[in-house]
């Protein structure tokens, strides 16, 4: 795939404005980016490195979700819709590798052109990109998606519209954005975002569809049908406008994806077990070595794969908000961590064979190191010294337990913290403030989230003990969605998953000027000087020793601010399929398992 040049008045007059920008080389056009250094793919790559280029297209690959849905459309702020249509409806101007740490190489675009300070960013279309209707992709269109999306679409787009100074139309097939900070990870970004169909919201809202109807994207796969709550499904376009592409090739092979809904994981589980879906993802270790062994797999129609990662472990756990009390104190926070009997629960729950997530980017190289801050990770913390957790200069890691049950010292040093943060238990028992108010609190969990309620229920037991009124409440996906939009929540579930290239998601995690947001995933609601200025110090890195600094130093921050409590790892990627589905065994992707990986590259080969 080679960058497709072509001169116009629309072009030169860019190139003279490119020259003009003080600072910055002249830019050219190149089919893909890294973050940092140059892509690994050549621009006459023929495939992605982990796909089959020469994979068979047909069959049918039914999955299976919790819960229900009451939408379709997955880029705004409200309603429910099934969580796999943001990735397979639509398409960006770029694609990102999944075997790199973050390099994006054109899809929609067939070029970026970026100075050397990325202060701005020109996406040249392919002259053949059509949307599932037929309809060809414009310029018209990529101007209204990120504006639409920017002011009224999900939280996750908001913030990158933030950082755009305009946006213009700069030939036939050529937009410019500029950016209004210096922030090396934009232009990738910007490759990212979804396109949708302007013409389809000409006499309406963007947020008014209704659950009979889908957005238009540009996709390999488009909505052909639907029953409300039970299932959707997505028929591949066999005019898709991309599938010559080499960064198409191998990728998209079924005709149909058919997504069924489950009340639960126990009844999923059961569906699969009877063969009405195609696959799994089983996340608990003790569970995959002792419920898969079921006649299915014996007699060999049902394979059981294990696929590596590089990922870093991200973090999984109950957070806890910090914009209501109790949890809005760090000492209370450190008592419900101490409170955790994690060795214990661990023991209970995977047989102990899934180690502790031990920091956020624990499992890399980004993750940050033991003891106190040394070097660059010292030198970017020392200037918010005065007003960041303990620890996070001279070190920290979580209480480890004894590994019996009753975790008696960690309990002791529960109590104590709870004392100094003016909680005691009185005669009766019951945990009280010097106003003789209770210490209660509400975890809300989403039903069907089996596991996460059964570790709950064994850590409530210590918190009983302590003297703390804790209920669990389980409600259905919609209600969820609601609350957490709303942040209606003490403490809850939380699941980020990082690439070894973090950046501006983690502003949508946990930056300031996304803490009061409504859909915001700043879920714990901190807001810290010091973790915004990591942030912004590892989007600017020009290196990747700095860019490991600042990212340590972020890791710090979280994990010494007591914001989650956290579980055990998802160290592989454990999915039982029936045998008629495969992937490239043995050559898996860096980042292993996602959305990207299966459905994406998997192709249906009966015997």
């Amino acid at each position: 795939m080679r960058p497709h040049f072509f001169v116009t008045s629309y072009v030169i007059a860019a190139a003279v404005s490119a020259i003009a920008v003080p600072g910055s080389a002249v830019a050219e056009p190149r089919h893909g980016i890294a973050m940092y250094g140059q892509p690994a793919l050549p621009p006459d790559f023929v495939s992605l490195p982990y796909v089959n280029p020469d994979a068979p297209k047909g069959g049918r690959l039914i999955s299976g979700n919790e819960g229900g849905f009451d939408s379709l459309n997955p880029f705004v702020i409200t309603g429910n819709p099934p969580w796999q249509l943001r990735f397979i409806l639509t398409e960006g101007l770029m694609y990102r590798s999944q075997d790199e740490p973050f390099t994006v190489y054109g899809l929609l675009a067939e070029s970026i052109d970026t100075p050397d300070d990325r202060s701005w960013a020109e996406f040249t279309l392919r002259e053949g990109a059509r949307f599932s209707d037929g309809d060809p992709v414009t310029v018209e269109d990529v101007i209204w998606s990120y504006e639409t999306l920017g002011t009224q679409g999900n939280a996750r787009y908001r913030g990158l519209w933030s950082q755009i100074e305009s946006v213009e139309q700069t030939g036939p097939r050529s937009v410019r954005f500029t950016f209004n900070r210096l922030d090396r990870e934009l232009p990738l970004l910007v490759g990212l975002q979804p396109i949708l169909k302007k013409a389809q919201f000409a006499d309406r809202s963007f947020t008014s569809l209704s659950l009979e109807e889908a957005p238009i994207g540009t996709a390999p796969y488009y909505v052909s049908a639907y029953e409300p709550a039970r299932s959707v499904t997505l028929t591949r376009n066999d005019d898709y406008w991309g599938r010559d592409l080499p960064i198409r090739r191998g990728t998209n092979n079924f005709d149909e994806i058919k997504i069924e809904f489950y009340g639960d994981s126990a009844v999923l589980f059961e569906g699969f077990k009877g063969g009405e879906i195609s696959y799994i993802r089983e996340f608990n270790a003790e569970k995959w070595n002792r419920d898969y062994g079921f006649p299915a797999v014996q007699r060999g129609d049902v394979v059981l794969s294990e696929i590596p990662s590089g990922r870093p472990s991200g973090i999984t756990g109950y957070v806890m908000n910090t914009r209501r009390a109790p949890f809005d104190d760090i000492r209370v926070r450190d008592a419900m961590i101490h409170a955790f009997n994690f060795e214990s629960i661990n023991e209970t729950m995977t047989g102990g064979r899934q180690p502790r997530i031990t920091s956020y980017f624990s499992r890399s190289d980004l993750g940050m190191q033991d003891g106190p801050a040394t070097d660059r990770v010292k030198d970017l913390l020392t200037p918010f010294a005065a007003d960041i957790p303990e620890g996070a200069l001279d070190g920290y890691a979580l209480p480890v337990s004894d590994g019996t049950q009753r975790n008696r010292r960690n309990l002791r040093k529960a109590v104590a913290l709870l004392n100094d943060a003016g909680w005691q238990a009185g005669s009766d028992g019951v945990l009280r403030n010097t106003d003789g108010a209770p210490f209660r609190f509400t975890l809300l969990l989403r039903q069907g989230a089996t596991e996460l309620q059964t570790i709950a229920d064994l850590y409530l037991k210590a918190l009983e003990r302590l003297g703390m009124q804790v209920r669990i409440e389980v409600v259905d996906n919609a209600a969820y969605q609601m609350r957490i939009t709303d942040f209606d929540f003490d403490m809850t579930d939380i699941r980020r998953q990082f690439s070894l290239s973090p950046g501006n998601d983690q502003r949508l995690y946990w930056g300031s000027t996304t803490a009061d947001v409504p859909g915001s995933r700043n879920l714990m609601g901190v807001e810290s000087p010091a973790i915004d200025a990591m942030i912004d110090a590892m989007v600017n890195s020009v290196t990747a020793e700095d860019f490991t600094a600042a990212t340590r130093a972020l890791d710090r921050l979280l994990t010494a601010g007591r914001y989650v409590i956290p579980i055990h790892t998802f160290d592989v990627g454990r999915i039982a399929h029936v045998k008629d589905i495969t992937y490239p065994v043995g050559n898996t992707p860096l980042y292993g398992d996602s959305v990207y990986f299966l459905p994406e590259v998997w192709w249906h080969a009966p015997d």
